[in-house]
């Protein structure tokens, strides 16, 4: 008895969430993220440094917030919710 089973093609998906620049950009989002949750105790670990307890609280909460919104974008191009820039 012969084989007739043809052979079929490769099946092709459009599935872009294996690229490695959203793998960098989420990185880079967490690295930021984490120097803000050091920047906010900084004041705490140097005791010289608090009168400007403030300061370091304000960067602290400025730098999560960029990373959340990094993150967030990222997250988003992977699921596909984003422009395709293709």
């Amino acid at each position: 008895m012969e084989n007739t089973v043809s052979p079929r093609p490769a099946k092709t998906t459009d599935n872009n969430a294996n690229r490695t620049e959203y793998y960098v950009k989420l990185t880079v989002a967490i690295v930021i993220g984490l120097v803000g949750v050091f920047i906010r105790f900084v004041p705490d670990v140097i005791p010289s440094l608090d009168q400007m307890a403030f300061t370091f609280s304000l960067i602290a909460n400025l730098a999560i917030i960029v990373a959340s919104i990094i993150a967030f974008k990222v997250v988003f191009d992977i699921l596909g919710f984003g422009k395709n820039k293709d």
